[in-house]
């Protein structure tokens, strides 16, 4: 009986956590939109290996795929979702690298940092085993 409890309070907390990926995707589709990109939330990425980013935009001649984290004061991306970026934009986007950008967004209360990971650093397999985003950072992409 008490493992049913526990089982069930992990759901909770499960869709919680999920709600709060769908809240930061949505918001930030949302921003993007204002600041002239064309964006959607793509409800079928997952933690699977398919190459699908949380969000695909576009400006200009320009392609980007975004991975989403929430969190509080320091966000993780395994090295696994950022190849899923690079995967998507390489496979699926067609036209040169210089304008497809494969970018983590950490979304900290109100504040959202941005860093493009380089094409050059995924082609020597230079991307490290989890990139980090701390509240105090600074990006390397303004919208």
């Amino acid at each position: 009986m008490e493992e049913a409890a526990v089982k069930e309070v992990d759901k909770i907390k499960l869709r919680r956590w999920r709600k709060r990926g769908f809240y930061s995707e949505t918001v930030l589709v949302k921003l993007l939109q204002k600041n002239g990109y064309s964006a959607v939330r793509v409800p079928v990425s997952n933690p699977s290996l398919n190459p699908l980013p949380d969000i695909i935009a576009r400006k200009g001649e320009h392609s980007y795929a975004f991975e989403v984290k929430n969190a509080s004061y320091y966000a993780y991306f395994p090295k696994q979702q950022i190849d899923k970026l690079f995967r998507f934009l390489n496979e699926l986007i067609p036209g040169s690298n210089e304008n497809k950008h494969a970018v983590v967004a950490a979304h900290l209360g109100k504040k959202w940092l941005f860093r493009e990971i380089s094409w050059a650093d995924w082609e020597r397999d230079k991307i490290p085993d989890k990139v980090r985003i701390l509240k105090r950072d600074r990006g390397n992409l303004n919208l």
